[in-house]
């Protein structure tokens, strides 16, 4: 069976759509997608400082467009990823009885890491260290598989 790997965030306009971005470079052989646990940005492309920064890496996420996390994803994919804590709390409301699929934040992949999230570059504006920081995290995630 090929692992589905769904990458969350908050909006889905940052985090999540540069996980998704630099992992699929990794694996692309590997069905990827990324939401968000609210629906303030649903069918917007990635944040306009985000698809630059990671434009300078060599990677394309305009191709992305925001979507809201839903039950039916637990059901979906075999591995749910957040970025932080609170994404897995609105992910685990959401869990519908019996599911199984694990949800795992990003950083568990990333055990050197200096962070144990990762950060909202809405809000911290250094979408540089961020892409750092899922660069990281999703090499380790790919050689965990």
């Amino acid at each position: 069976m090929t692992t589905r790997i769904l990458f969350v965030c908050l909006g889905n306009i940052c985090r999540s759509p540069a996980a998704e971005g630099v992992f699929r470079g990794l694996a692309p052989e590997i069905q990827t997608d990324s939401a968000g646990t609210g629906n303030w940005h649903v069918g917007e492309a990635p944040y306009a400082p985000m698809q630059r920064a990671a434009k300078v890496r060599g990677l394309d996420i305009s191709d992305l467009r925001a979507r809201q996390f839903h039950v039916c994803d637990f059901a979906e994919f075999d591995l749910i990823v957040a970025m932080d804590d609170t994404n897995i709390s609105d992910i685990e409301r959401l869990r519908p009885a019996g599911s199984d699929t694990a949800v795992k934040r990003l950083t568990d992949f990333a055990p050197k890491a200096r962070m144990d999230h990762v950060p909202d570059p809405y809000y911290t504006r250094d979408f540089d260290g961020v892409l750092d920081l899922i660069e990281e995290a999703a090499r380790g995630l790919h050689a965990a598989l």
